[in-house]
């Protein structure tokens, strides 16, 4: 039996897409429910049913699965097969679980785009004007108990042939900016790249400033002391 919520009056939602960014959306979501004692619903949103998902998809909402039942999250909500766009799926579940405040990951969208499409952001703030958003962007630390890396820095990706190769500086040819983790203890520019392809997160491994295939490297992504929650 759940623990009831003292402050039924705030309600959390946390929107989650495929990748490594969807646990960190997921604790941020637990961190403030909990400081509310309030409601706390995960949600994911695709446009393909579920049973068509590949093992990689599926197994990203098992881990979210298991993250909302340690938390004690309420509810976890999937809408598949869904063809509305996103931001109407969210303001719907939004008003059917009385929430207040929204988390969401960082929008993939470019600057141009936005202008041209109108950004996801302000679709939600029109269609659900009363609800605060949380935007998480991309983490700038990488750490897991057998390898570490420094600090982030913005770089990029550039194609070259079968490859791709990193920039610290953008150029017209750039293809993906991203954030690029360097391993501590190397002189070669070694590490992980972390970036969006439209709206999931992905990590790619670096070997000596190149990246040979853009297949997601399962690293946590944790959350140092200094990245506030609030």
């Amino acid at each position: 039996m759940k623990k009831t919520k003292e402050h039924m009056d705030e309600s959390i939602l946390v929107c989650v897409y495929y990748g490594p960014n969807g646990k960190r959306l997921i604790q941020r979501g637990c961190k403030i429910a909990n400081m509310l004692d309030c409601p706390l619903y995960i949600l994911t949103v695709d446009s393909k049913p579920f049973d068509d998902l590949d093992a990689e998809k599926s197994a990203d909402i098992e881990k979210w699965k298991n993250l909302a039942n340690e938390h004690n999250a309420d509810e976890f909500i999937i809408k598949d097969n869904e063809k509305r766009p996103i931001h109407k799926v969210i303001a719907e579940i939004a008003r059917e679980k009385n929430i207040t405040q929204i988390i969401l990951g960082q929008t993939a969208q470019s600057r141009w785009e936005q202008i041209a499409k109108g950004s996801i952001i302000n679709s939600l703030l029109r269609e659900i004007p009363f609800v605060d958003l949380h935007i998480v962007s991309v983490a700038r630390y990488l750490k897991n108990p057998d390898r570490h890396y420094e600090k982030g820095v913005r770089a990029y990706l550039v194609k070259e042939a079968d490859y791709y190769r990193l920039h610290f500086k953008h150029i017209k040819d750039v293809e993906y900016e991203g954030i690029f983790f360097k391993e501590f203890g190397t002189d070669f520019n070694n590490g992980i790249f972390k970036f969006m392809i439209g709206s999931e997160t992905l990590q790619v491994q670096v070997e000596e400033g190149n990246v040979k295939e853009l297949t997601n490297v399962d690293i946590d992504t944790s959350i140092d002391s200094d990245d506030n929650f609030l």
